[in-house]
């Protein structure tokens, strides 16, 4: 049987590593249009490469996966990220959980990765071509795939696995259009935002941990560590409510009011009862030189700034009217996201082979049997935090697997 895997990434390698695994009978070959494989998991997780996550602040799928939840839970229960934790550790690479739930491998470098990946290939024979970039598919009379490459190679298969990752165009997958599958609209997922304050952006370089982020009018809202930048914010609660509001924000062409709650997720009243305290106590120090909740003394004053509290001014003798404006801040900072930025080395996408299309079992095309997807290139997609590879490592281990089944 002879199974070609469009994609050296992530899922293609996880899928051709598990077909041969599978069926010593079969023949692999990845096709990658670029001059060498696994070029984003090289640059995930800052070069470090963020393997997966413990999973263990996770109580409901939904949470990691805005789209896809409900699959991968099916999925999970063949192949989870227990599964990846013992498979890469089997293979060689120990693995370390961080605090922030967030699995690494112990040298701290992606090749570890890279290489336990490469290396378990080469051992089953897995092949290789590089600037392969797949130009169209056709399902033949014969039920065997025609696929026709760059510069007018066309090669035969028995069974094809599209493991393309994130197409930033809808263009880039007209192919499977063609064939007769719905495309998700793709749109980008995990980035900045752009906020057009100058004073506001002054701040670069300050971190709050954690923040509530949110979308006023909405249920989507995120926490984790903020960063402020020179073009606006970042950091886990930004990436996070970007993944969350992705089809959203890109509906509303990357404009959208955004709150900030500076004090996580304390309760309004929390908040009020802390400032009493905090006045009770410190009647005589100015409100300038006391910065409540840990927070950072230049975001503190620009936020007293913000609502016009004379930085001298004694804690005993803030009034009602200005201890309220003091409060809303803190809970319920606002600010206007006027675009996303671009600053991101790695970028997830929204969008993709829409999953009524696939089995939910095999993760095999309904549209064309013999043809399986796995990775970014369905419509799955995940907050930061070694999500999306683990999405890789589950559905390129499972296509890889039925790909392989002989029937």
């Amino acid at each position: 049987m002879d199974i070609a895997i469009i994609g050296g990434g992530a899922a293609g390698f996880m899928a051709a590593i598990t077909a041969r695994k599978t069926n010593a009978k079969t023949n692999v070959t990845i096709f990658e249009r670029a001059s060498k494989v696994l070029a984003k998991v090289e640059v995930t997780g800052g070069g470090r490469c963020n393997v997966t996550n413990s999973f263990a602040a996770i109580t409901d799928l939904k949470q990691a996966y805005p789209r896809g939840d409900k699959l991968m839970k099916r999925l999970f229960n063949v192949f989870n990220y227990k599964d990846t934790y013992r498979w890469f550790e089997q293979r060689g690479v120990p693995l370390v959980t961080q605090e922030d739930e967030c699995v690494f491998p112990k040298a701290q470098d992606s090749h570890a990765i890279i290489n336990c990946l490469t290396r378990q290939a080469a051992s089953l024979g897995v092949k290789i071509s590089c600037r392969s970039q797949l130009k169209d598919i056709y399902h033949t009379d014969d039920r065997r795939f025609e696929l026709h490459f760059g510069g007018g190679e066309k090669r035969y298969f028995d069974r094809v696995i599209i493991a393309t990752g994130g197409s930033p165009h809808a263009r880039g997958l007209v192919y499977l259009a063609r064939m007769g599958h719905e495309i998700e609209s793709p749109v980008p997922s995990l980035f900045t935002f752009t906020i057009k304050d100058k004073a506001f952006c002054s701040l670069m370089g300050t971190v709050v941990d954690p923040v509530v982020t949110s979308i006023p009018g909405t249920k989507m809202k995120a926490m984790g560590p903020l960063l402020i930048t020179h073009w606006g914010t970042s950091g886990p609660a930004t990436l996070k409510l970007s993944s969350y509001a992705a089809r959203f924000l890109a509906e509303n062409d990357y404009r959208s009011p955004l709150a900030i709650s500076w004090t996580g997720d304390r309760s309004r009243q929390d908040v009020e009862q802390e400032l009493a305290n905090l006045a009770l106590i410190n009647p005589r120090k100015q409100v300038g030189t006391l910065h409540p909740f840990g927070l950072p003394a230049r975001l503190w004053l620009y936020l007293i700034d913000k609502i016009g509290v004379d930085v001298t001014k004694p804690w005993g003798e803030i009034g009602k009217k200005t201890m309220n404006k003091l409060v809303e801040t803190l809970v319920n900072d606002q600010y206007t996201i006027g675009g996303k930025g671009s600053f991101r080395d790695e970028f997830v996408t929204c969008g993709g082979v829409s999953l009524s299309n696939i089995d939910q079992n095999t993760l095999e095309s309904k549209v064309c049997k013999g043809l399986f997807f796995a990775g970014e290139v369905l419509d799955i997609d995940a907050i930061t935090g070694g999500f999306n590879l683990q999405a890789a490592w589950t559905t390129g281990y499972i296509a890889g697997e039925k790909a392989a089944m002989e029937r």
